[in-house]
């Protein structure tokens, strides 16, 4: 199992990877020293055949030769070498061995050869075949590789000594670098551990030491990141408390009206009359609460992040002309002339797009100037898709613009008709938006309001979960 500290888990890695460094080099230095001593023995092993070579081309025979043993042991200089010279027959004619090698049966060398053989123990022999008149005659060479390997032993557990110490050298100095490279950030989680409900404006990146976080990128980046998520979190807290401040106040009115009107009706006795009018303007009211627990609920939803939306191609004129028929009564008893300008195909959720689309009707039905015209418009705008719907009404003033897709907001917090959403009308519509990637604006000028609903073009149907 992988140690959970992140310091222990660097210095390890540290470790590891000089280890991985220096066995590496270790290895490099190796393979050249055994070859280095190779490339020495062969050339001195060949140098005592060419030695040879040219003293029995100088002598006028061999057995001159055969009588100068000291000449051959002054070339060869210690125990660990040999020197034989066979003739056609394999027969010794000069053996100089201290070292009591064996001499193996070796091919013919017309050049000279080089080899290791085990003659009793690991040997190098160099030979060559040469002539004198029209006799035949062998030189060999040889080397012991003892000396040879103890030497390269040596050198071995020489280099894993020094490998294991730099590993724990290493070790210890990336836990040293580490645990003082990671300090700002152990200190940036005790600053982010002491946020709470009354501390999430605070900033957890600011003035650490011994690295200040600003001349560290990395650092610096993760600051950031903190210090907007804890500004999120505060705006996303002042917004719940707003909310729940709002929900009470939405929610008391109705119930105050309920139990008012109760209260007053149990007063005394009522006529029959009496009691169906009250009966009437409490399902009036419960209607009310009915409409805004299905808001909030429907919002409360949407938010969710494995929420997603179905997909389906929209005939914009059709939804569009199916809508303005649903409307046509409240049109009607207020004057207004509904206007369909709609055209092109949609890939969205035709249900959410239809509420979304409905909600903004009945709210310029609801605030649309009397015998005015409401017209619904689409238009392709570049990469996007757009449905606008344009109202007569009085213009919105530009202080509420900003936040009329808030829940709850209403620009006269004292009106109130028939079939009001609870200020969750336009809520609803930028959820549905947000839903399928798309922006809800509104606008407002001396020739009316209008309500944007604009859709990615080609990517309509990618959800808030996608």
């Amino acid at each position: 199992m992988a140690p959970r500290s992140l310091s222990l888990r660097l210095a390890l890695w540290f470790a590891l990877v000089s280890a991985v460094l220096l066995g590496g080099i270790g290895v490099y230095l190796y393979r050249s020293l055994a070859s280095e001593l190779a490339w020495r023995d062969d050339i001195a092993l060949a140098g005592r055949i060419e030695r040879m070579r040219a003293l029995v081309d100088d002598s006028a025979s061999i057995d001159a030769l055969r009588r100068r043993p000291q000449l051959y042991a002054n070339m060869l200089g210690n125990r660990d070498n040999a020197l034989w010279m066979l003739d056609a027959q394999g027969q010794l004619l000069i053996d100089v061995n201290p070292g009591s090698m064996s001499l193996p049966s070796l091919p013919a060398a017309p050049a000279i050869r080089l080899a290791d053989v085990v003659a009793g123990q690991a040997v190098r022999l160099a030979w060559l075949d040469v002539w004198q008149g029209s006799r035949r005659f062998t030189l060999v060479a040889g080397k012991m590789l003892a000396e040879r390997e103890r030497m390269l032993a040596n050198y071995r557990m020489t280099l894993a000594a020094a490998l294991a110490g730099g590993a724990v050298l290493s070790f210890l100095l990336g836990w040293l670098i580490s645990q003082r490279a990671l300090r700002p950030v152990r200190l940036m989680a005790e600053r982010a551990a002491a946020v709470d409900v009354r501390r999430l404006q605070q900033n957890v990146a600011v003035g650490l030491a011994p690295v200040p976080v600003q001349e560290v990128q990395e650092l610096q980046q993760l600051g950031m990141a903190l210090d907007q998520m804890l500004r999120r979190l505060a705006e996303g807290f002042i917004q719940l408390s707003r909310f729940s401040e709002d929900l009470a106040h939405e929610m008391r009115t109705p119930l105050h009206n309920l139990i008012g009107h109760t209260e007053h009706a149990l007063g005394k006795h009522r006529s029959v009359d009496e009691y169906e009018e009250l009966l009437a303007s409490n399902l009036e009211e419960y209607g009310r609460l009915a409409r805004m627990i299905d808001s909030m609920l429907f919002l409360a939803r949407s938010e969710q992040p494995a929420n997603s939306v179905s997909h389906e191609i929209i005939d914009l004129a059709n939804l569009c002309m199916q809508l303005a028929e649903y409307f046509e009564g409240i049109a009607e008893e207020r004057g207004i002339s509904v206007v369909v300008d709609a055209s092109g195909k949609l890939v969205a959720d035709r249900a959410l797009v239809g509420r979304a689309l409905a909600n903004l009707l009945a709210n310029a039905l609801r605030y649309g100037a009397a015998g005015g015209t409401v017209t619904i418009k689409t238009c392709v705008d570049g990469e996007r898709i757009v449905i606008a719907v344009h109202d007569t009404g009085e213009p919105i003033p530009a202080v509420h613009l900003p936040h009329l897709f808030e829940r709850f907001y209403r620009c006269d917090p004292a009106r109130s008709q028939d079939g009001d959403s609870g200020g969750l009308g336009l809520a609803i519509v930028a959820s549905i938006m947000h839903l399928h990637g798309g922006e809800a604006r509104a606008e407002s000028g001396d020739e009316g309001n209008r309500f944007t609903l604009s859709f990615p073009r080609g990517a309509s149907s990618q959800s808030r979960a996608a």
